[in-house]
Order: structure tokens, then C-alpha cells, then sequence
């Protein structure tokens, strides 16, 4: 396509950027949005009409591409519309809150012929991107264990946000994928998982419902395992994924902002960003803010700082590209289909149900399940 016209299914924090974004890139054009309470505003800034349900962006004749930026409980439905009009789609992460929506949502995909993208944006960061390369050439030889925290403290908000409702976002586990998913990337998808933890600090009618401090242990074919902790019950945040091979170890600083290369021969540090200056900018926030992230970053009043524009952009203009024909990246394949996503729900529900019942669990449990699609 010499122009590509984009209908945007929610426009707030995250959306509101993509539809920014897409409207001043070459060959794009937002045409169409829609979002219950934050359309008009992006609407008028951006160029487009306000559609008054997702069916009709999704049946729009000017809308070629539809972006799903929808609250994490409304991707599926949005998703599967697109899929009936034949069009490609875009899903902000989680692409859904069981594996059985994924299922569904990519057996739709797959049956209209139609790409589906999902927007696991942490793939996106130049030192992401580049500590995968590092491992892939064998630089830290093969891969024993990752430890990955993402970790804050919440104080009482004025509102109570969609994402701090377990019903609505998944709760931490599932609203924050992105460090289950890198772990997934580099190591694949576990065979039995545990998690423990509960809602040890927030309980009141001045919080969501979900449980603040999650503690999880993976265990992988080859005696390899991964330990995650998540939550907004922790005083002294950490945000970090710590990759331990025989040759090696590799951070990803994601608070003093960085990726550092450790071997025997010495170290060796990069950018996390595209520049000093975004690596500059996300530091600075971190260190001026104790606040659990998913209540620092999703204001819909708000820009996204500098650091995380930039890989918005990188994210959708890789996408862009695809949906003009460009050749897909093997780095990002299993994004394109839906599969990686979809590996992290699962493993995400099988920690679910391990927390839940009390026991180790085994992630066939819930991918052995025969789901049909719904559409």
C-alpha cells in the first residue's frame, strides 16, 4: 500500500501515542478512532473521525489497519472484529487475560489471512535487542537462569485505576508481561511453574483487588530455571532482568538505566535505548519516583516520557513496514503470529492456577486444553 489508513481502537495513555505517532508517519494516515471517554480530543489532534463502536472502525471501508490499544479485558473482542473484516491487526499487550482468548484470537487471524501483531514493545529496545544477539552468538555461553523484578510501592490514588482490577488488567502478572515474555524469548516456555504471594499491603476500599507481591519460580527442560518477582508492596524498587550462562552474565538495567556484558575477559556496557538521552531520560524518572509502574506510566492526561516513545516508534514503524510488505524480521517472528504472546498467557495461567490451588503446575495443563475460536 502506497498509504496506509489506520482505525485506532482506544486512544488513551498508550493509544493515544500510536495514533499520534502513525498520523506523522510517511505513508500513514489515522482516519478513524475510537475510545468511550478519550476519542475526541486525539481525534481532533490527529485528523480522524470518532467511530461510536469498535465493529464499525473494524467495517470501515477507509480503514485498512486496525490498532487495538483497548483496556487489557477488551482486546479480544476488538481483535477477533478486525479478523471478520479481514483486516490486520495491531494488539497493545496482554493480547488477552486467558490462553484461551488467544486461542481464539489467533485461530481468527489465521483463518481470515490477516496479520496479527503483538505489542510486546520490551522486544523493542536497542539493549533488548542487542543482548539477544550477544546470547545467540554465544557469548555468555548457554543460559542457567534469569531473574527478573519489576517491583515498586502504590500509595492510595484518587481513583482506582482499571489496572490495579484484577477482572480488567490481570493484575501485575499479566498487565506487566513484558519481563515473562524477554525470559520466555531467551529461554522458551517453561515446563512446571509455582507462584506464591497474596495482597499483603493493599487491601481497602482505596485499592484495586490484586495481589501485591508476587513471587514465581519456572523451571525449564535441561535443569535451566528463571525466578520473577512482581508487585506494588515493595519500598526499595528494582527493575531489572539478570541473564546467568556458563560463560557468562548479561543485565538489563531497566532503573540505572543499561545493559552491561560480564565475562571473564571483562565488561562491557550499552545503551538500553536508542541514545544517551532516552537512557538519560529513564533514569531520572525512576530516580525521582518510588511509584509502582503501572500507576506512573498510564495516565491518559499524559505524554509517555521520551524513553518510551522511542520504542513506540520503533515497535510501529516495524510494523508499518510489514503491513506495506516489508520482509519480517526472524528476531521478531513470533511476535507476528501471535505465538510468543500467547506462550506467556499460558505460562501466566498456569501460575494463576498454581497460586490459586497451592501447588507446582505444569504448563501442558493449560495449553492441552482444546479451545475453539468463538469468532
Amino acid at each position: 500500500m502506497s498509504e496506509v489508513r489506520y482505525g485506532v481502537v482506544g486512544t488513551g495513555y498508550f493509544g493515544g501515542e500510536i495514533a499520534r505517532y502513525l498520523s506523522g508517519l510517511g505513508g500513514a494516515r489515522v482516519v478513524a478512532v475510537h475510545d468511550p471517554e478519550f476519542a475526541e480530543p486525539v481525534a481532533q489532534e490527529v485528523g480522524a473521525r470518532v467511530v461510536p463502536s469498535v465493529e464499525e472502525l473494524c467495517q470501515d471501508a477507509e480503514v485498512d489497519v486496525v490498532i487495538v490499544a483497548s483496556p487489557n479485558w477488551a482486546h479480544r473482542d476488538a481483535v477477533l472484529a478486525a479478523a471478520r473484516a479481514g483486516k490486520p491487526v495491531f494488539s497493545e499487550k496482554p493480547i488477552a487475560l486467558s490462553y484461551a482468548d488467544c486461542a481464539a484470537m489467533i485461530d481468527a487471524t489465521a483463518r481470515a489471512g490477516v496479520l496479527f501483531m503483538a505489542g510486546h514493545v520490551m522486544n523493542f529496545m536497542a539493549g533488548v535487542r542487542h543482548a539477544k544477539r550477544l546470547i545467540g552468538e554465544g557469548a555468555i555461553g548457554d543460559v542457567l537462569f534469569c531473574r527478573a523484578i519489576r517491583n515498586g510501592w502504590e500509595e492510595p490514588q484518587e481513583s482506582v485505576s482499571w489496572k490495579k482490577r484484577r477482572d480488567l488488567s490481570g493484575g501485575h502478572l499479566y498487565h506487566h508481561i513484558h519481563e515473562l515474555d524477554l525470559v520466555q524469548s531467551i529461554m522458551g516456555s517453561p515446563e512446571t511453574v509455582t507462584m506464591a504471594g497474596g495482597n499483603v499491603a493493599h487491601d481497602g476500599p482505596q485499592f484495586g483487588d490484586e495481589d501485591d507481591l508476587l513471587l514465581i519460580t519456572l523451571e525449564f527442560p535441561g535443569q535451566r530455571f528463571a525466578a520473577l518477582e512482581y508487585g506494588s508492596a515493595f519500598r526499595w524498587p528494582e527493575h531489572y532482568v539478570l541473564i546467568q550462562g556458563t560463560l557468562g552474565a548479561i543485565r538489563i538495567d531497566l532503573q540505572d538505566t543499561g545493559v552491561e556484558l560480564r565475562t571473564p575477559g571483562g565488561s562491557q556496557r550499552f545503551l538500553l535505548h536508542r541514545s544517551e538521552e532516552e537512557d538519560a531520560d529513564r533514569t531520572a524518572i525512576y530516580r525521582g519516583s518510588s511509584t509502582d509502574g503501572a500507576i506512573q506510566y498510564g495516565n491518559p492526561h499524559r505524554r509517555p516520557p521520551m524513553w518510551l516513545r522511542g520504542i513506540i516508534e520503533e515497535e510501529l514503524t516495524y510494523f508499518h513496514g510489514l503491513v506495506q510488505g516489508a520482509d519480517a524480521l526472524p528476531e521478531f517472528a513470533a511476535l507476528t503470529d501471535g505465538s510468543a504472546a500467547t506462550a506467556s498467557i499460558a505460562t501466566a495461567d498456569a501460575l494463576t492456577r498454581s497460586l490459586r490451588e497451592g501447588r507446582k503446575v505444569a504448563v501442558a495443563e493449560v495449553t492441552a486444553v482444546v479451545v475453539g475460536s468463538n469468532a
